[in-house]
């Protein structure tokens, strides 16, 4: 395969992100600043240092990796992630916060593994639909071997709890099998098996009841379940058209939870208004085109399922962050994708930009 430089419009809309998300979470961590100083300096040097700073290393490294590479391990990364993630159960390694076990301290610093966990799954199951591509219309061979797969996965997550992950992996995992070539019936009974196991933990989880009630009644609990939502549609709407400028959110002082994590979004239309919200939304809308663009052209069908997991994960990610934060859809506590806090999410993000612009280079013309 011939090699070409790899796609600046692509980068230019990953760059053009990241540093709008720089901003963006420096100005919304200034309500942390009243509160705690040692805290707010805590959280920029983990977002921008560790997770951006270290991403866009870990995206220049992995730019510059054949992408067919991570064929040749995808079974190793696989199950190195899933032990990873397991990793979290091992007291005085793993640890809890918020009353989830999701993370991971080696003393210096924290990650979460199942942000890892998502790439391995992608490039693993893109290696195998594209070793199965002849008998990708056998349920066998595509759809069973996907079930296989979520069910260990589900296995480890749904026990710490983590839901959100889980939805975005099997999200992707269908995308993926229908751009593989499956027929349209199988993605539609895996949709709808989905669906009714979501309502189903829904009814059984405490936490996840509370929010679809919120979503279908958000006035309900203003000062508990409701409030998050709440006083995130007050912030986007106080804003009107143009915002009240950059760093003059009201909102992210006592009111909103976390203005630098899920709820960012809400600054963002606060300080922008809707046109700077809406323009974010579009760089969003360009970064899957582009992306989608990519996987069309690849070279071959690893690289164009690679490209499209990634691509799918990272757009399905941020816009169910925005239609949770908007009232569109159940509050779901993603990060909005090179924004929010999240320093693992944000570098392993980058290390899976550096795999998209891999492939880019090698594209058909």
């Amino acid at each position: 395969m011939k090699e070409h430089s790899m796609d600046k419009i692509f980068l230019g809309l990953v760059i053009t992100l990241c540093s709008i998300g720089a901003f963006m979470f420096v100005s919304a961590s200034l309500g942390l600043l009243v509160k705690n100083e040692t805290i707010f300096y805590g959280v920029l040097r983990s977002q921008l240092f560790l997770g951006l700073g270290v991403g866009l290393l870990a995206m220049y490294i992995t730019s510059r990796i054949p992408y067919k590479f991570w064929r040749k391990y995808s079974m190793y990364f696989f199950i190195g992630s899933i032990l990873l993630t397991l990793a979290v159960f091992i007291p005085h390694l793993g640890f809890s916060h918020g009353g989830a076990r999701r993370w991971i301290s080696l003393g210096f610093v924290s990650f979460q593994p199942v942000e890892l966990l998502k790439i391995a799954f992608i490039i693993y199951f893109a290696s195998w639909l594209s070793w199965t591509k002849n008998k990708i219309s056998d349920i066998k061979w595509s759809v069973l071997p996907m079930v296989v797969m979520i069910s260990l996965i589900a296995f480890v997550l749904i026990k710490q709890p983590d839901h959100k992950s889980l939805i975005l992996i099997v999200m992707t995992a269908l995308s993926m099998l229908f751009i593989s070539g499956i027929k349209w019936k199988y993605i539609l009974g895996m949709g709808a098996i989905l669906c009714a196991t979501l309502l189903i933990l829904a009814f059984f989880t405490p936490y996840l009841k509370d929010r679809v009630k919120t979503f279908v009644d958000p006035s309900r609990d203003p000062h508990g379940a409701s409030w998050q939502l709440d006083q995130s549609l007050i912030a986007i709407g106080s804003g009107g058209v143009l915002g009240r400028g950059f760093g003059q959110s009201v909102q992210k002082f006592n009111y909103l939870p976390e203005p630098q994590g899920d709820s960012i979004f809400a600054v963002v239309g606060e300080e922008f208004g809707f046109v700077g919200s809406t323009i974010l939304i579009l760089l969003f809308v360009a970064f899957a085109m582009r992306g989608l663009k990519i996987a069309g052209r690849a070279p071959d069908s690893f690289g164009r399922l690679l490209v499209a997991g990634i691509v799918i994960l990272l757009t399905a990610q941020s816009f169910l962050n925005i239609a949770s934060i908007t009232g569109l859809f159940p509050l779901t506590g993603v990060p909005l994708v090179f924004i929010s806090h999240g320093g693992t999410s944000l570098l392993f993000s980058m290390a899976a930009i550096g795999i998209v612009l891999n492939v880019s280079k090698f594209q058909k013309t």
